[in-house]
């Protein structure tokens, strides 16, 4: 671990007791506080992967999963909108060097939000830009990004140009101002909910070349391992949001036994119960095992990136699959914790309903579908699945 890594940690570690305190304001808020937000910026959180030559930290990537699962143990919903925006140099790094530059010429601290799905269309014209239009979902963060980003068709002549994938469409990202989108207010949801995840829509945007850049099959042009394999780090960054859920439903659930809590009917407390003792051990090894298996699969992608080597399509496989065990297990140990709880657990003022509607949210997202298993056990016959399972 570096210098600038442990610095951030610590000073993530000393904001984890805040941030949980004013759990409940983000979730009914929908959004970071403005000074919450300001104060994971002056941690460090958005400058990470940062070049240093930009004013960044480049922190080894193991330890911004420990960062990630640190603040998502606080609040799900800050571990989550951590995540999202201290990836944006990941995708900037699919442009050129120089607007990659121009783009960090003055801050580090540059965050951005948008649509992977592609929702959108942009026309090319003939003097190179495009013109963008479309509405997508998931936008996390986007009410405190600078730009915003969405996936789109590319058309020419107004029809779909052919991408690099035989069959299938060209497919390119357009960033743009976020004062020339339209922030829909959609993001009612029963989970993550302090994420601010609502949609985002333009109309009739040109956006010049040098603004655009393809999420799945562009190669990073700026060179280090930081950015080397932006899918896969957003991948397991989500599985450390999912494992930081669970340790904070276990230590709830750690904390209510200390209480003596002595469910209704019951001839003594929750916490001399052998059955509750057993769920309680059980959901514990769980997710041991859950987080040694993602920070061994992390270590394996930083340890190959720092070598030069691009994962192989097996690699990748094998690494979605895991992401998503450790979603699902994740859930599970929430879920036992939830029901560990009894009848205090359904109400507001406990921590472990929150955190089973924030797992459970985080269990819908495409990254950690349960086809990601089916794609890794594809692999294991030689057959590649790559990221279209």
């Amino acid at each position: 671990m570096t210098h600038e890594a442990k610095i951030v940690l610590d000073s993530v570690r000393d904001l984890a007791p805040t941030i949980s305190a004013r759990a409940a304001e983000i979730e009914s808020a929908r959004r970071l506080p403005l000074d919450l937000l300001g104060q994971l910026i002056a941690a460090g959180c958005f400058r990470m992967f940062v070049p240093k030559s930009q004013g960044g930290l480049e922190v080894d990537y193991p330890t911004t999963m420990e960062i990630i699962e640190t603040l998502a143990t606080a609040d799900g919903a800050t571990g989550w909108a951590v995540m999202i925006g201290c990836e944006t140099p990941m995708l900037l790094a699919l442009m050129s060097p120089k607007r990659f530059a121009e783009l960090y010429a003055d801050t580090p601290d540059l965050i951005i939000a948008g649509g992977f799905a592609p929702r959108g269309t942009a026309e090319l014209l003939g003097d190179g830009t495009y013109r963008a239009k479309g509405r997508w979902a998931f936008a996390s963060g986007c009410q405190h990004s600078s730009w915003l980003m969405g996936n789109c068709v590319v058309t020419e002549n107004g029809r779909p140009r052919a991408g690099a994938i035989p069959g299938a469409p060209e497919i390119r990202a357009m960033l743009f101002k976020a004062e020339r989108a339209t922030i829909l207010d959609t993001w009612t949801v029963s989970g993550l909910r302090g994420t601010g995840s609502h949609d985002i829509a333009v109309e009739d945007v040109i956006v010049p070349a040098e603004d655009t850049f393809d999420i799945f099959l562009g190669r990073p042009t700026i060179p280090g391992p930081a950015l080397a394999e932006a899918l896969l780090y957003a991948a397991l960054h989500i599985g450390a949001v999912g494992v930081g859920i669970a340790e904070r439903a276990l230590r709830e659930t750690i904390l209510l036994a200390g209480t003596n809590k002595q469910r209704l009917y019951a001839q003594s407390s929750i916490a001399a119960s052998p059955l509750f003792q057993y769920r309680l051990g059980h959901a514990a090894t769980s997710l041991r095992a859950a987080r040694g298996l993602l920070r061994g699969e992390a270590e394996s992608v930083w340890a190959s990136a720092v070598a030069g080597r691009v994962a192989t399509p097996a690699d990748r496989s094998r690494v979605m699959g895991t992401i998503t065990w450790v979603a699902h297990t994740a859930a599970s140990v929430v879920d036992a914790c939830y029901t560990a709880g009894g009848g205090t657990s359904p109400y507001d003022t406990s921590p472990l309903q929150r955190c089973l509607r924030d797992i459970h949210t985080l269990t819908q997202h495409a990254a950690v579908a349960e086809s990601w298993l089916s794609g890794a056990g594809l692999s294991l016959l030689g057959t590649d699945s790559g990221f279209a399972v």
